[in-house]
């Protein structure tokens, strides 16, 4: 047997005699989506020609998935519950935002060595004053789409929620406050007695190997298995974690990522993770 997922709010009777004939049998309307139960799993290309003719998140849980017994969802935060990648919007305050926005694409898309990457543009960034950073976050951060929904849909369900960077505990501290998360992780930047940054780290970084340790470690706080976890990102350096978890997420992710990860959304919001959790 087969789960098919249509992460849609609604389908006209049109979209549902589609799903129909595509594959033999109705859909079923479930909270906020909808599901096939199939014989056997449909074929890449079957999907792809949906997803890519109506613009619709379509997932394939993976064989032996429970989303009743999931207790944890561990998120990457830059470009996945939030709508920028901070690095380069305080590298936009010094006027160097392309310089540094081309390394992290680079590194998100996994042709540069995560660690290396981040010394090399946290060194472009020393100087920079403690307020920059409060600009990006005042003015430049949003949560994406369907965040709150989210976490307040896990709150409901007893599911803790973990959010762990490669981007800096500046803008995850503030994050846990305001979203009552229940764990964070990030890398520490280092200041000056001025409050102008020095252009290192403090502390191990955290890399792709540092983000799957922080899921295995919660797993043993929690006394669950990684079984029970859901591990969400967009770039390379999230995909240890993911291979871990017992479901990973590619959102809105690079290619490398989407080609890994269990399941993709590329339309819906965060809030379409809840439909796994059936």
């Amino acid at each position: 047997m087969a789960t098919l997922i249509i992460h849609r709010h609604s389908l006209t009777h049109t979209e549902q005699a589609l799903l129909e004939t595509t594959f033999g049998t109705a859909p079923i309307a479930v909270a906020q989506h909808y599901r096939l139960e199939l014989e056997e799993t449909p074929s890449i290309e079957t999907l792809n020609q949906i997803r890519s003719a109506h613009s619709w998140d379509i997932n394939v849980l993976p064989e032996g998935f429970e989303g009743s017994d999931i207790r944890l969802i561990i998120s990457d935060m830059d470009s996945t519950l939030i709508n920028i990648e901070c690095i380069d919007e305080i590298g936009a305050h010094l006027g160097i935002k392309d310089k540094i926005a081309h390394i992290t694409e680079a590194a998100m898309r996994g042709e540069l060595n995560f660690e290396q990457s981040l010394k090399q543009r946290v060194g472009l960034l020393a100087g920079t004053p403690l307020h920059a950073l409060e600009t990006v976050y005042n003015e430049r951060l949003a949560l994406n789409e369907g965040a709150e929904v989210l976490i307040t849909g896990l709150k409901a369900r007893d599911i803790k929620f973990a959010l762990v960077s490669g981007g800096f505990t500046f803008f995850t501290d503030k994050l846990k406050e305001r979203l009552a998360l229940d764990f964070t992780r990030a890398n520490v930047l280092d200041f000056d007695p001025n409050a102008h940054t020095t252009g290192h780290i403090i502390g191990d970084i955290i890399g792709a190997e540092a983000k799957r340790a922080f899921l295995l470690e919660l797993c043993n706080t929690l006394g669950i298995g990684a079984n029970q976890t859901i591990a969400v990102g967009d770039g390379a350096n999230d995909l240890c974690m993911m291979q871990d978890a017992g479901l990973s997420v590619a959102y809105h992710a690079k290619p490398t990522v989407q080609a890994a990860a269990d399941t993709a959304l590329n339309h819906r919001g965060l809030d379409a993770m809840l439909d796994f959790l059936i």
